[in-house]
């Protein structure tokens, strides 16, 4: 039959036509199970391993672990294996995970908010010097991390943590992640709305909850009511920020889909204005919208971002307002204004609400020990009211501090080298956990971030700019290098006489904010670990040679010829 108007199709191949399985998303009806990371899921509630790790694998030790318990459903309580020591970058990609694993485990303390007192610190101190070789690492999600946790030791660290109220559930996992909030939530003065009372609730409704205990991928949040924009809002899966409406007052922006790793997204606006109390059915009702509508085929495609990016903010907030809020429709609001201050990190001397002061002090790199977390406490106790916070920028802050005793505790702290007053360099550089323990990691990163600060200080004494410096070890983000000034994404590269070895590509530019972007890439640009401190001292003379008044870095490198940025 000869082909028509009518029919097109008449004389075209046949075509063998094949069943559709979508997305794997549940409300779609598709609940089998397409990958192995949702077949275990399946299999059993990752919630559940906590039982087996205190009545089998600790009494039975590591090589009683099953494998589906050992590679997934154990980062339900935190727990992930740590990198043997001694396989190079060059093998991460290669080996198989049982090749990879060390018998050892890094064990992840969520700490909402950054909240804690100084006896939470103290025992996670203890913690730390009893079962973790002195490792305490503090995240740019204001956690804690421990390294050379055993699984025989893992019930008494629970017992210890839990006896104080901080937990280790779902710190890691296809769940909801630590909530990060600021830091000074209903503490600084400037505060536009203090959302402790949210972040409490929206904790209540789904931490161990087997409701959400089983999403696509992890699910990241961020609440903060301070002008300052200081929880990365907009690379965070849902996000609320403080806004003030011109008409119902004070409450938050909803942001959802921010995301970083090898597929970068910012978050979207919905132009929902929400007050207060309603936050938490918001927040509900998107993570809801994330486990039954999220993607569950590709690991790859599986977070929040690449559904917001196929739907849109509309269709979002359309079916969030008709399917999970009950046909209640949002308020529409303002977006936030811009901060008025580059850093938005509280190190420093910064006047409460209350008359009193909070200081913000900078670890190098989030890198303290137990012991020096045990110390902070006693300071903490001398000078405040026993409350101490941490932040996403690996940075801690003693609260409550009375004008008198503010230059004690600056001294306090200045011995243990944790500065209020750090260089632009100490301030401004972040890194992830990198080769040293991470399995994903291709090159080190805490302490070349450390020397790093050391060399830029010694060579830049008076640089002063506002500056952030960020490493990572492997192409996944953790550190937030796409949003830096100065990005440092991990991978081999060959130098001068062609020898493979640690290195990084840059990436310049990038920021967080009202202005927020991604960084940009010079074309075939990648440093030598050796070159970073000649190479950073190379760009930033330059900087400060072209730069017009008042220009940030961020501005001048979207503006500066490749030459000028290699």
């Amino acid at each position: 039959m000869a082909a028509s108007p009518q029919n097109p199709a008449a004389s075209a191949p046949r075509r063998k036509v094949s069943r559709h399985r979508g997305e794997g998303q549940w409300a779609a009806g598709h609940f089998t199970p397409l990958n192995g990371n949702e077949q275990f899921k399946k299999d059993d509630d990752g919630l559940n391993v906590r039982t087996r790790i205190e009545t089998i694998y600790s009494k039975r030790g590591f090589d009683s672990i099953d494998p589906n318990d050992l590679r997934g459903r154990m980062r339900w309580w935190g727990l992930y294996t740590q990198r043997r020591p001694g396989i190079d970058g060059g093998k991460t990609a290669v080996l198989e995970p049982e090749e990879l694993d060390d018998r050892y485990f890094m064990l992840r303390v969520r700490i909402d908010g950054g909240a804690l007192t100084t006896q939470q610190l103290r025992v996670i101190g203890e913690v730390s010097q009893e079962f973790a070789r002195g490792t305490a690492d503090i995240t740019d999600r204001q956690n804690v991390q421990y390294h050379w946790i055993r699984i025989e030791d893992v019930p008494e660290i629970w017992q210890r943590l839990e006896a104080v109220g901080l937990s280790t559930v779902t710190a890691c996992g296809d769940t909801p992640r630590v909530m990060i909030a600021s830091p000074v939530a209903g503490i600084a003065e400037d505060e536009i709305i203090d959302a402790t009372p949210a972040l409490v609730e929206m904790k209540r409704r789904v931490l161990n909850n087997p409701a959400y205990s089983n999403l696509p991928r992890k699910f990241k949040t961020a609440i903060s009511g301070s002008p300052l924009l200081d929880v990365v809002h907009e690379i965070n899966d849902v996000a609320f920020v403080g806004v003030r409406h011109p008409e119902h007052g004070p409450g938050f922006d909803v942001w959802v889909g921010g995301g970083l790793s090898t597929n970068p997204k910012l978050g979207v606006r919905l132009g929902a204005w929400v007050p207060i109390e309603d936050v938490p059915d918001v927040y509900e009702g998107v993570i809801s919208i994330f486990r039954d509508y999220g993607y569950r085929r590709l690991r790859n495609r599986a977070r929040l971002k690449f559904l917001v990016a196929d739907w849109g903010a509309e269709k979002f907030r359309q079916v969030l307002e008709d399917e999970y809020l009950g046909g209640r429709k949002l308020v529409d609001g303002p977006a936030p204004e811009q901060p008025v201050q580059q850093w938005r990190d509280h190190i420093g001397v910064h006047r409460q609400q209350d008359g009193r002061f909070y200081v913000g002090f900078a670890p190098r790199v989030g890198r303290v020990d137990g012991a020096t977390l045990t110390k902070i406490a006693d300071l903490a106790e001398a000078h405040g009211s026993g409350r101490v916070r941490t932040t996403v920028e690996q940075k801690m802050i003693v609260l409550d501090v009375e004008q008198d005793r503010v230059e004690s505790l600056v001294e306090g702290l200045e011995a243990l080298d944790l500065t209020a007053r750090p260089s632009t360099f100490r301030r401004g550089t972040m890194a992830c956990t990198g080769i040293e323990f991470c399995k994903l990691a291709i090159v080190e990163t805490k302490q070349r971030g450390s020397t790093l600060i050391d060399e830029l200080e010694r060579r830049l004494p008076d640089f002063d700019e506002p500056l952030t410096i960020n490493l990572n070890g492997c192409p996944n983000a953790c550190a937030r290098i796409q949003v830096a000034d100065i990005g440092l994404k991990g991978q081999l590269v060959l130098d001068d006489e062609g020898r493979q070895v640690e290195g990084y590509q840059v990436h310049l530019g990038g920021a967080l904010g009202l202005e927020a972007g991604f960084g940009r890439k010079v074309r075939g640009l990648k440093v030598t670990a050796d070159e970073l401190p000649d190479y950073i001292e190379r760009v930033l003379t330059r900087f400060r040679a072209e730069r017009t008044e008042g220009e940030r870095f961020a501005a001048w490198t979207a503006r500066a010829s490749e030459e000028a940025l290699s």
